[in-house]
């Protein structure tokens, strides 16, 4: 081997060992891109729960409308559904799914109820009759028939209707606002206060 054939043979290999170094470079920056738009991506989770007709998703701050229609008649008939003995049991249900800014208010009133219906032993039942959404403001309403029975007296019906908006937070539901009144859904019309009766 000569000197000449020696030489261009080292230039090839340290022309080759540089441009492998640039390549392994080029492939760590792009695993790091990769990474990091990985870290940051929005995870959607995409559920077929029984209950629900077909498929739905949940993501870290928004859901699809079926599972906040859901969510709403969940606390529609949890509320509506209260006996003596169960009574306390809202409270525990309830707390978890409430915004903080609906916490204090929600569960003052609800408390005060809970005693309401102890002392009187009323019991309530709740039958849906229809559910409602709302896409301008986000709400569901949750109508039915009330029906009230105390010890030894006659059932009383009446119609309700519960005002729910359902957020979502770190893939969790979050109650935003939660009403409740005798009336027909007042859509567009959304109450300031909660309101439990």
């Amino acid at each position: 081997m000569t000197l000449a054939d020696f030489l261009a043979t080292w230039r090839g290999l340290t022309l080759e060992n540089r441009l492998h170094r640039l390549a392994v470079l080029g492939l760590i920056g792009t695993n790091l891109l990769t990474a990091v738009a990985l870290l940051r991506a929005e995870r959607t989770v995409v559920l077929v729960p029984p209950l629900l007709e077909g498929q739905v998703s949940v993501a870290r701050a928004a859901a699809s409308q079926e599972v906040k229609e859901a969510w709403a008649l969940f606390v529609a008939e949890l509320l509506g559904n209260v006996s003596p003995a169960g009574a306390e049991f809202l409270e525990r249900a309830l707390d978890p799914l409430l915004a903080p800014s609906l916490r204090r208010s929600v569960l003052e009133v609800l408390a005060e109820q809970v005693r309401e219906i102890q002392r009187e032993r009323v019991s309530m039942r709740f039958t849906v009759r229809e559910l409602l959404y709302d896409p301008a403001s986000d709400t569901v309403f949750v109508t039915g028939i009330q029906t009230t029975t105390g010890p030894g007296g006659k059932p009383v019906a009446r119609p309700r209707t519960y005002e729910v908006v359902v957020g979502f937070q770190n893939y969790r539901p979050v109650i935003r606002h939660l009403d409740v009144y005798p009336e027909e859904p007042r859509v567009g019309d959304k109450a300031k206060t909660p309101n439990i009766p």
